[in-house]
């Protein structure tokens, strides 16, 4: 016999439901016993060397380190639309930092994105990727950090809106956007092709900068590699609709990502400098394998595509007037005497603008940041560098310097947006 369910009842199940599914979301998970320190002698060497390189790729010191801090000490300062976030304290000390865990606690964070006193973890920790890591790679990075030099350092209390300071609403986000799992190879694609995607979807977590994100934080899975904005700089996209004017290669690619240069595309700089510097401390054949699989993430499309043609002159450029004109001496002045050389005619040459991703991407926002910032080389990386203008120039001078180099070398329309990042970058520059 048929049971028919009034509307009421139906909405009211629903309800239970929904409220069901919220308490498990919200739950906490059981406490791990805390140990004792273990000492650096009980882990094998061999194993800690693999949690180095492994930790490179992840570039975990860069997370975890705060300027003029210890490394791997926490407390750096993670800025995102719900405020801000200081990373934890990695190394082995017993009461601020991981002294205390078991593997089995570090591996839960990696895996389930909970601490281990059952917390759940925020998500600027990247355990959406994480989550991919064997446990074979998970306990050669606990090797590691359980051998770093232990540092006394309590980071900051984490600056968030109400109500998302509250942890336990962290159980409703992963409800709905956290899939805990492991890497599945494609057993169409070769060795290195499946070692680079599990590097790129897991440790090495590219989509996390790399992938647009929706209004709750979460990345737009559809969108994988499709391009975001990440610390005011923009991520480009790594998939078909990459912005490079001359297509990215496997072989281009390694070049960059182990010294952030490449003869036919920009240096690195910004958020991916810190990047570069790690990777080229990985071994080799793992960036490598990264190169492979997001030169073919890239694909045809990208590498159908060549520099446009200069020999038309496009309307906007033409229309510009003096816009374009006052622009164009400003680019003279400060600019055409390295750019206009080309990188191999000397050490003080720099990239032909028409082959940098600045110029063509959706946003001024590389362009403007590189333009203000210049960039920086370490006292001890001796390397190719860009001054910084920011002094030099005039948000007017910026602005019609910006709309001469997209129109003149990227040769695309001009950007709406100049003005609100320009305001962004110059509010950043701020002590």
């Amino acid at each position: 016999m048929s049971v028919t369910r009034s509307p009421r009842a139906v909405k009211l199940a629903g309800l239970a439901c929904a409220c069901a599914a919220l308490s498990a979301a919200c739950a906490t998970f059981s406490a791990l016993a805390p140990i004792e320190p273990p000492s650096r002698s009980s882990f094998d060497p061999v194993r800690v060397a693999k949690g180095a390189a492994l930790a490179a790729i992840g570039n975990c010191i860069d997370c975890h380190t705060a300027a003029s801090g210890k490394a791997f000490a926490g407390g750096r300062p993670i800025k995102t639309p719900f405020g801000t976030i200081y990373t934890a304290n990695i190394t082995p000390d017993a009461d601020t930092g991981m002294g205390r865990w078991s593997e089995a606690a570090f591996r839960r964070a990696l895996h389930e994105g909970v601490d281990r006193e059952g917390r759940h973890l925020y998500p600027a920790f990247p355990y959406d990727h994480f989550t991919r890591v064997t446990d074979e790679d998970a306990r050669a990075l606990y090797a590691f950090v359980m051998t770093r030099d232990p540092v006394r350092a309590l980071p900051p209390p984490n600056e968030l809106l109400f109500p998302l300071n509250h942890r336990s609403l962290i159980g409703v986000w992963k409800a709905l956007y956290f899939e805990r799992g492991v890497f599945k190879p494609d057993p169409t694609q070769s060795g290195e092709w499946n070692r680079g995607a599990y590097l790129v979807q897991g440790l090495a977590h590219c989509g996390a900068c790399h992938t647009p994100r929706n209004a709750l934080g979460a990345e737009i899975k559809q969108q994988d590699l499709a391009g975001s904005d990440v610390e005011g700089w923009h991520a480009p996209a790594l998939d078909m609709s990459s912005p490079a004017p001359v297509p990215w290669t496997a072989e281009t690619l390694y070049q960059y990502l182990r010294t952030g240069l490449d003869d036919l595309h920009a240096i690195a700089a910004g958020p991916m400098v810190p990047v570069v510097r790690n990777l080229g401390k990985a071994p080799e054949e793992d960036v490598r394998a990264i190169a492979v699989y997001i030169a073919d993430r890239i694909g045809e499309p990208a590498l159908a595509r060549r520099r446009k043609p200069r020999e038309a002159q496009p309307q906007h450029e033409l229309e510009a007037g003096d816009r374009f004109t006052r622009g164009a001496g400003i680019y003279v002045g400060a600019c055409a005497p390295c750019h206009d050389q080309g990188r191999g005619v000397s050490s003080g040459g720099a990239l032909d603008l028409s082959l940098g991703s600045s110029t063509t991407m959706p946003t001024p926002a590389n362009l403007i940041r590189i333009t203000l910032e210049g960039i920086p080389v370490p006292d001890d990386e001796p390397g190719r560098f860009m001054p910084g203008f920011a002094t030099a120039l005039t948000d007017a001078q910026v602005k019609d310097l910006m709309f001469y180099i997209r129109a003149h070398f990227g040769r695309e329309p001009p950007w709406p947006d100049i003005d609100a990042e320009l305001k962004k970058a110059r509010a950043g520059q701020q002590p």
